[in-house]
Order: C-alpha cells, then sequence, then structure tokens
C-alpha cells in the first residue's frame, strides 16, 4: 500500500511540476516580446529595494491594518511551505513526520505549534479580507467586477480551507499518536487540539481516513494553487521580487529621452551616434507605443506582477475627478493584450491579431489623455509597478506617429518648435511682464 501511495505522489508532483513549468516558459516568453532596456545598473541599490520593498513590504504599511494582516499571510505562506517540504519528502520517502525523529517531540511540537499559530493567522487575516471586500466592501475594490472579483474570492477562500485541512490533520494525527504504533509521537499541538473533542470518538480507521485525506487534500491543494497562481493576480507572490529589483531608479518626474529620436537628431547634426563602420543608424520601427509588443520588457512585467490591490487608481487625481483613467486598469489591460498576442505566436497567427493594446476594447485615448503625469501611482505601488511609462509611450506614438494628440496639446507644441515655449508670443517678448511692473514702480 505504501509503494501505491509513494507512485501516485510522485505521479501528482510530476504532473503539477510539468503544468508550473510550462507556464512559467509562457509567461517569460510573454514579457520577452516587449523593447529590451537596460535594467542592470546600480546593483546595491536594487538588492536593496528588493529586500525592503519586496520581501520587507515597506510601501504597504502606509495603511497599518490591512498591511499587518497581508504580513500575517505572507509570513504564514512562507513558513508553512517549510512543513510542505516534510509532506513532499514524506510522499516520496513512504514515510511518516519524518523530521520528528531527528528534531525530537520537544523541537519537532515547537515547530508544528509555530506552523499552526500562523495557519491560524492566515486564516483569520483571509476572512477579514473577505469582509473587507464582499461586506465592507473598500471604494478601490469595487470596480473589480467579473474574473478580477471573483479571482481574488477564490484566493482567499482556498487558503482557508487549506488551512483548515493543516489542522484537521494535526487534530486526527494527535488522536491516532496513542491508537497506531505507524504514527509518530510528536507531543501536543496546540491550535489543532482544540478540533480533538471533534474526532475523538472515531473509530482508528475512520481517523487514518480523515488523516490521510486531510494530508492529501493539503498538498494537492498546494500543488493546484501554485498551478492556480500562474494564472491569478496573486502571481505576484513571486513577481513582486524581479518586478521590484528591476523596477526604474531615477527620479519619478523625469521622462527618459527617446533614444530613436536622440540618435536622429545626433545624425543631422553630424554628432557621432555610436554607429559602426561608418554605417548608418538602423531606420526606427515605430515611436511609441502602438501596440503591447511596443512596451519594454520592464513594462510587461510590471502588467504580470500587479496586484490589482487598486491603491495607483485610488491615489490617482484624475481618477479622483471622475476620469475614465485607471492605472490598475491600463496594467490589467496590458497583462491581458499581452497574453493574447502570446496565444497568437503559440497557435501560429501574427502577434496583431486582435484588437491593438490601445483600442476601444483595451485603453482608449480618452483614459490616456486624462493622465496628468504626476507619478502618484508609481509611488503608491506597494512593488514599484510603473503605468505612467505605458501612458508616456503612447503619448509619444499618439504625437509622433498619428499627431492625434488634443488640438490643444499640438497648438502647444507647435508653439515650443517656433517660440521655445508653450505660450503664442516670440521669445523678444518673454519678459514684457516684467517692464511691465517696472513701469508701475
Amino acid at each position: 500500500m505504501e509503494y501505491i501511495s509513494q507512485i501516485a505522489f510522485l505521479l501528482v508532483l510530476a504532473v503539477a511540476t510539468y503544468f508550473i513549468t510550462k507556464r512559467v516558459g509562457t509567461i517569460k516568453n510573454n514579457i520577452q516580446l516587449g523593447r529590451d532596456t537596460d535594467r542592470s545598473d546600480q546593483k546595491g541599490r536594487r538588492w536593496k529595494n528588493t529586500f525592503l520593498i519586496a520581501f520587507g513590504q515597506k510601501k504597504m504599511f502606509k495603511k497599518f491594518i490591512p498591511a499587518f494582516l497581508h504580513l500575517l499571510i505572507y509570513a504564514g505562506f512562507l513558513i508553512i511551505n517549510l512543513e510542505v517540504l516534510e509532506f513532499i519528502i514524506d510522499g516520496i520517502a513512504g514515510t511518516h513526520r519524518i523530521f520528528a525523529p531527528i528534531l525530537g517531540s520537544t523541537y519537532y511540537s515547537a515547530a508544528i505549534n509555530i506552523f499552526e499559530f500562523l495557519a491560524v493567522a492566515v486564516l483569520f487575516s483571509c476572512v477579514v479580507f473577505l469582509i473587507r471586500r464582499n461586506v465592507i466592501r473598500v471604494n478601490r475594490f469595487k470596480a473589480l467586477k467579473g474574473w478580477p472579483w471573483l479571482d481574488a474570492n477564490l484566493i482567499l477562500i482556498i487558503e482557508i480551507v487549506l488551512m483548515i485541512a493543516i489542522l484537521t490533520m494535526n487534530a486526527t494525527d494527535q488522536l491516532l499518536q496513542g491508537r497506531d504504533d505507524h504514527y509518530v509521537q510528536t507531543g501536543a499541538f496546540f491550535f489543532s487540539g482544540f478540533l480533538i473533542p471533534l474526532f475523538e470518538n472515531m473509530s482508528v480507521g475512520t481517523l487514518i481516513f480523515i488523516e490521510r485525506f486531510a494530508w492529501w487534500f493539503h498538498i494537492i491543494g498546494i500543488l493546484g494553487f501554485t498551478i492556480y497562481i500562474t494564472y491569478s493576480k496573486h502571481l505576484h507572490i513571486f513577481m513582486a521580487f524581479p518586478n521590484t529589483y528591476f523596477a526604474r531608479l531615477g527620479p519619478k518626474g523625469r521622462m527618459n529621452n527617446m533614444e530613436d529620436v536622440t540618435t536622429e537628431v545626433k545624425s543631422m547634426l553630424g554628432i557621432d551616434t555610436g554607429a559602426t563602420n561608418g554605417e548608418p543608424p538602423a531606420e526606427v520601427a515605430r515611436l511609441g507605443a502602438k501596440d503591447a509588443t511596443d512596451l519594454t520588457w520592464a513594462d510587461l512585467m510590471g502588467a504580470y506582477s500587479c496586484t490589482e490591490c487598486g491603491r495607483c487608481t485610488a491615489e490617482c487625481p484624475a481618477n479622483i475627478t471622475g476620469k475614465k483613467l485607471s492605472p490598475r486598469k491600463i496594467m490589467m489591460d496590458t497583462r491581458d493584450r499581452i497574453s493574447e498576442i502570446g496565444e497568437n505566436i503559440k497557435k501560429g497567427k501574427t502577434a496583431e491579431e486582435g484588437s491593438p493594446l490601445f483600442s476601444e476594447q483595451y485603453i482608449t485615448d480618452e483614459e490616456i489623455n486624462a493622465c496628468t503625469s504626476c507619478n502618484a501611482c508609481v509611488e503608491a505601488c506597494p512593488i514599484n509597478i510603473n503605468p505612467l511609462d505605458i501612458i508616456l509611450q503612447r503619448r509619444r506614438f499618439m504625437a509622433m506617429e498619428e499627431s492625434s494628440s488634443p488640438q490643444s496639446w499640438n497648438s502647444m507644441f507647435q508653439n515650443i518648435e517656433t517660440n521655445f515655449a508653450p505660450w503664442k508670443f516670440p521669445p523678444s517678448d518673454r519678459f514684457n511682464w516684467a517692464n511691465k511692473l517696472n513701469e508701475e514702480k
């Protein structure tokens, strides 16, 4: 029977590994469809940001209560998975609680009690978050409908069920330690001990069935959960780390020059552009962004990293004043479109098939033009995602490729080109206002 259990476990593990690997490869390929950008500078500062912001959740603590509850779930996710390591070893080796004899009942019991405390903390936090989303209905969650709303609730419910499975397994295991020699003596478990009265009148066979069912349910649940995460907004559990590491480090208010335009201008002025062997610079394919593949890989990584928490949209002054712009929607639409492009390529279709990212189906020009470029969304994001970069790339395409910027903007562009200022008067008249002040004195 043990051999059958081991074979079944290995099959489950192999199937889960296959699907996880396949999905990770798909996401990696989709991100690599973006334009290249160099994010290899200041490695020390990047590692510091990763430790403080992604791992330490520094920016989350602007609002203490949700941040603390999120920290409980986060810590529980990381630490409880140490117990899952024992599950995997037991499943492969056909053993039961393999670490108990190694650590001894005292230390092993202490470790499991810590895991159980975190399990209860995770369970409590998930219940609170469900209430916040569905009963209290926090404002920044109200806009989420359909799959995003269901996805968030499913994750919380799954985590609650998985924590209950751990406590049930431990409660029945404690009863079996005095009735079945196969069960190793571990010492008492505090939190699952409260569940023991529910099972103590059951037969040994029933207890073994419940304990084994809970064990299998938890390990299959964890593996299934890991696969599901790759399709969910909770992919940020893993993506937050690389996204924070590769985040833009320059001042938030500084807009980067377009390298293609800079090279073209230098070439027109006769300045060395760095071209080798006297060859002219390569022809510019596109100025700005028309579709998701015109964005950088860092922008696409940010789209896959988005937590859909809505902090960016809650801080956006355009959204607050009733405009259609939602930085959260910008990131979600970008993720949906690049995923669609990836599927097109896998099916042998052209990448352009379907509606482009900047269209009525995804992100409209009305949303793009509503942005004030204030960087409030960038500052609010707990993992340093930059929706503004996507908006600016679209605006550059509208201005330089389509000439479809609002008329007032086009007038300003023309004034800057001819008068070196946004206003429609010659540079010689720029200080007339100062002369008038002197006359009044």
